[in-house]
């Protein structure tokens, strides 16, 4: 599913070069549930950024579903994260003026889908992530978990293959994050192969495999059984 290969990221800072990755190597199948974890400046950010397609690497392979990335061209890119790739953001980035519905539907605006067949979609993305009766409130008027949910069911409306969350839990107390991750790893029960960043050991726990950064290197790679 995602396969990296002696991948670096460098960026120059005055005369200075920080190695924000530097030397990944890293397969994930299909159907995995992979928490990366590691201290701020580790590398954490900028692999989920080229793992969502939204950077590119300065050396080295990436394999999206055997395809390189790193060869697209930006509507390439853009089609390739729309395509295969949902995201969850530890602020939710939904719209204020949009419903949950609404905002739930957004990836389909694009696409090929009928609007009305979109909206049935969409409807049913939040009856899985447990909101049937909140569909028509907007994020302030729902929770912080239920804007999360809300975010995991805009991720799921496109059928990605992959999910990338990053710290997804980072803005929600102990017991609403183990609700969310409650519904990941019902989400990863159906399926659905899950690639999160967190800080929280005992969010981590929930995945079925925890890799940890250090200094833009794997430094452990170990299941989580």
């Amino acid at each position: 599913m995602l396969k990296l290969t002696a991948l670096r990221k460098y960026y120059q800072m005055g005369e200075t070069t920080v190695r924000a990755l530097d030397g990944i190597d890293l397969h994930i199948r299909r159907n995995e549930f992979v928490a990366v974890m590691g201290p701020s400046g580790s590398g954490k950010s900028t692999l989920m950024n080229i793992l969502g397609c939204l950077d590119r690497p300065t050396e080295g392979s990436y394999l999206l579903d055997g395809k390189e990335v790193s060869r697209l061209d930006d509507d390439e890119l853009s089609f390739t994260r729309n395509k295969h790739l949902g995201f969850v953001f530890q602020n939710f980035n939904l719209l204020p003026r949009y419903t949950a519905l609404k905002n739930t539907y957004l990836p389909l605006k694009y696409s090929q889908i009928r609007a009305a067949a979109g909206m049935e979609k969409a409807a049913r993305m939040l009856e899985l992530a447990g909101l049937s009766g909140r569909m028509d409130h907007r994020p302030a008027q729902l929770s912080g978990g239920e804007c999360q949910r809300v975010a995991i069911a805009r991720a799921l409306v496109n059928d990605p293959d992959i999910i990338l969350a990053d710290e997804p839990t980072g803005n929600l107390d102990s017991k609403t994050a183990h609700e969310i991750m409650a519904l990941m790893r019902e989400l990863h029960g159906r399926g659905q192969t899950i690639v999160m960043v967190t800080h929280e050991n005992d969010v981590a726990a929930y995945a079925g495999r925890i890799i940890t950064l250090k200094d833009g290197k794997i430094t452990n790679d170990t299941p989580n059984r």
